[in-house]
Formats: C-alpha cells, structure tokens, sequence
C-alpha cells in the first residue's frame, strides 16, 4: 500500500536518519543556500548542497521525487547562469526572477518535506525532548507534522471530487474553480486544525508531567558522515571571517 503525500511510510524509509540530524541539515542548507550566508566563498560550493535533497531522497527510495526535484533545479540553475546572460528588458528579468528564486528556495523546502515524510511525530518528539527543547515549541510543531500532510491529502481528495463533476482547466465549469475548492479548503483547514489540537491533548501533550516514549532514537554511522558534511561550511565561513 502506497504511503499518503509526505505520510511517514515507515516500513519503508530506506536509510534512516537521526530527526536531529535532518534538523541541523535542514538548518544548514537554509542559512548557506536560501540565506547566501559565507557570499562569494560558496557560490562554487551551492550545486553541492543543493544535491544533497536528491541523494537524500533516493536513499530514501522517493525515485519519483528525487528526480522530479533534480531537474527542475537543473532546469533552473542553467537558465539562470547561462541564459541570464544573455536575454534582456522584460525577458531577463522575469528569468533570473523566477530562476533565482527556484535555486534559493527549493533546496530548503524539499528538506522541509524530506524532514516531515520520514519523521514520525514519536521520534520527532523523542529528539526535542533529547534537546531539552521547551513544550510550547515542541507541540506546536508536532502539530505541524501532521498538519501539513491531512491538507495535503484532503486537497487532492478535493481535486478529485471536482474533476468528476468537471470543474477544472478546459472543463465546462471552469470558473467556479476557485470557489469549489477553496472554501471546501478552508472549512477543512478550520476542522483538521481541531482535530489535531483534540489529539494532542488526548496524547497527553503539554501534561504536567513528563511523558514516556518509546520511540528509540540515536546517532549511527550514517549521521556522522552528514554531521560532519554540515560542519565544513561553519569552519570555511569562520575561516573567512577570521582571514586564515
């Protein structure tokens, strides 16, 4: 059976990562990549994070994905070196618009939905509370981990139900489109967020005492090598600052 849009399948999760470890990557790429940090040091270096989601991902066995992801950053980093250049007015704009933003942007959010498809609420709770991450973070963002995938899913049972009826692109009901399916949306956004909030409690979030996991969590082999990958762009930034 075929895992829902960024659901956990943890039978089948290939290579498993500490949750920290995702974190401190997912970190790492948004300060290097989406926030330019080190400036002209790394813009050599950049192809090499923003590879990383795509190595992740096919560890993970998300073929369809890392592929998916690797062309469309391809696409978008050759457009913006080698056709930026060259184009002009209206044109150049709008491609190292769009370009720029692709590169910068989508290292990060394929992270983002690497980080919540192969963590599970258990073993994200189990490493803040390693960290001694305070509740009021935690719970909100186990909420988050949830959040996101059940929007995904009620979208796309939305879409589905709207193309039977023929209210899409080219169909005969075209223009109800954006009201047939945002405000089904957004009521279902208002529920699922009730939902989740009813689970939590129910779980025993935010409790007065500490809850127990048994959700086994640690650092192996795997996460050392990835540890290490996200130290080398800290050390090369403080070299340069510090002109060694």
């Amino acid at each position: 059976m075929q895992a829902n849009l960024l659901q956990p399948d943890v039978e089948n999760r290939g290579i498993v990562f500490d949750p920290r470890t995702k974190m401190l990557l997912l970190f790492t790429i948004a300060v290097f990549v989406l926030g330019g940090a080190g400036g002209d040091i790394f813009n050599d270096f950049m192809p090499i994070f923003c590879v990383v989601p795509f190595v992740l991902f096919l560890l993970a066995k998300k073929w369809r994905t890392a592929f998916t992801y690797m062309i469309v950053y391809a696409v978008s980093y050759l457009c913006f070196w080698y056709l930026g250049p060259k184009t002009t007015g209206i044109a150049n704009f709008l491609l190292l618009g769009v370009c720029g933003i692709l590169t910068r942007f989508l290292p990060s959010i394929l992270l983002g939905a690497y980080l919540i498809e192969t963590t599970t609420v258990s073993e994200f709770n189990a490493a803040m509370n390693k960290m001694h991450v305070t509740e009021k973070i935690t719970i909100p963002l186990s909420v988050m981990f949830r959040f996101f995938p059940t929007v995904a899913d009620e979208f796309a049972s939305i879409n589905a139900a709207m193309r039977m009826r023929d209210i899409r692109v080219g169909g005969k009901n075209a223009g109800k489109m954006l009201e047939y399916r945002m405000v089904p949306l957004m009521v279902c956004l208002a529920k699922i967020g009730e939902e989740l909030n009813a689970a939590a409690l129910t779980r025993g979030l935010g409790g007065e005492k500490r809850r127990t996991n048994i959700c086994e969590i640690g650092i192996h082999a795997q996460d050392v090598v990835l540890i290490a990958f996200c130290l080398i762009p800290y050390v090369l930034w403080i070299k340069g600052i510090l002109g060694i």
